[in-house]
């Protein structure tokens, strides 16, 4: 055996993400083989997890250009994932090429590409960071290298779309007070999250299967929530129409069709945009 060989065989395959299953299940190339192969498994239980996928890209599509022609002028993304055709940064600047854009993840694969992508925009970047440690991501809007994207004085929109639903009840509103009651008025809040119904759509047995291969493939659970508790999230922010519906009925007019406008049925995910006046 060639010592290649040898380096080869010893190096560690790397665990799924959940940003690098979502990257999958959109159909995006920035994913490895466990990646693929868990987002198969998830697919083999739930196969409507695509769609779930889509729609809540289309929501953050939504939002974020509702939110650019608002007057919003910097973004900032935690939990970002991988970038898609249609990110934060090409909607928002769409609208105003200055529009700055911050996207945090604490996957290196996603940090790294969208970095590539974002080479050349001076009014964007990525950085690697864990959005469930908001003190850390505070101190890093305060580094050099972020301050001239993000300033807390200004008027600022964050963004959890998707990302939520990955923590459980007793930490969730230590992560998000911090950052949250930090800003200013006219900033704004944008929340999607799988719903409380999801088992009683395809089945509560099956569900849980589906959310065994996030616990066992890529170290995290799923946590469903009702209105009331996506609501308290938003704590004294005051949500824009509609307010929290299925991510299909949230301004739809301003995308492509979601998908489960084609299944007949409403989306099993939940949105809503909050302002802080």
């Amino acid at each position: 055996m060639t010592n290649q060989q040898e380096d080869a065989s010893t190096t560690p395959r790397p665990r799924a993400t959940v940003a690098r299953i979502y990257d999958y299940l959109l159909g995006g190339k920035q994913n490895f083989e466990a990646d693929r192969r868990a987002a198969q498994d998830i697919l083999n239980k739930v196969p409507a997890a695509a769609n779930l996928a889509l729609s809540n890209r289309l929501f953050l599509r939504r939002a974020v250009q509702t939110l650019a022609e608002a007057g919003m002028r910097q973004f900032l993304d935690l939990g970002s994932g991988i970038p898609t055709q249609g990110n934060v940064h090409e909607i928002a600047q769409a609208v105003d090429p200055e529009i700055r854009v911050l996207y945090v993840d604490i996957d290196p694969v996603a940090v790294m590409a969208s970095n590539q992508i974002l080479h050349g925009n001076l009014a964007c970047r990525a950085i690697e960071a864990d959005f469930t440690q908001p003190d850390r991501i505070l101190d890093a809007l305060a580094d050099s290298d972020a301050v001239s994207i993000i300033d807390l004085d200004e008027p600022l929109v964050v963004l959890y779309c998707s990302v939520l639903q990955l923590i459980p009840d007793d930490q969730i509103d230590g992560i998000i007070a911090p950052i949250r009651d930090l800003l200013v008025p006219g900033s704004a809040m944008v929340i999607s999250h799988v719903g409380v119904d999801v088992p009683d759509r395809w089945g509560e047995s099956t569900v849980n299967q589906a959310t065994d291969v996030y616990r066992t493939q890529a170290a995290t659970d799923i946590y469903f929530r009702t209105d009331e508790q996506l609501t308290a999230l938003f704590g004294d922010f005051e949500m824009t129409e509609p307010g929290l519906v299925p991510l299909d009925r949230w301004r739809p007019e301003l995308s492509e069709p979601d998908p489960f406008v084609a299944a007949s049925m409403r989306s099993p995910m939940r949105g809503a945009v909050a302002f802080r006046h």
